[in-house]
């Protein structure tokens, strides 16, 4: 597993992004949170087509806070099958994943 994940979220609004984004960053689960403005979604949902505005998150962490994360996104989003979905950081600038370590709970 690599140590170093990007997690994305989708919210439906900036309020719920920004409340969430500020938990992770303040218990230290993630060093840093992207907040992408109004993207579109289209998505199938109770066997419909929807189409929404949402705010996308893009988490920066490490792999050993992943389920904590999961676990925060699950009790903040107000979603009933919210998007978490965790991708590898295979290579970076290292003072920048040294910078990660150092503003996360990392084990």
């Amino acid at each position: 597993m690599n140590k170093f994940i990007q997690i994305h979220c989708n919210c439906p609004n900036q309020e719920t992004a920004n409340h969430i984004a500020n938990s992770l960053v303040q218990e230290q689960l993630a060093a840093c949170v992207n907040i992408l403005p109004q993207i579109c979604s289209v998505y199938r949902w109770h066997n419909s087509v929807e189409q929404e505005t949402e705010y996308q998150l893009q988490i920066k962490t490490t792999a050993d806070l992943y389920q904590q994360i999961e676990d925060k996104l699950i009790e903040l989003h107000p979603y009933d099958v919210p998007e978490v979905i965790a991708l590898p950081i295979t290579v970076g600038y290292q003072p920048y994943l040294n910078w990660i370590t150092q503003n996360t709970n990392a084990l």
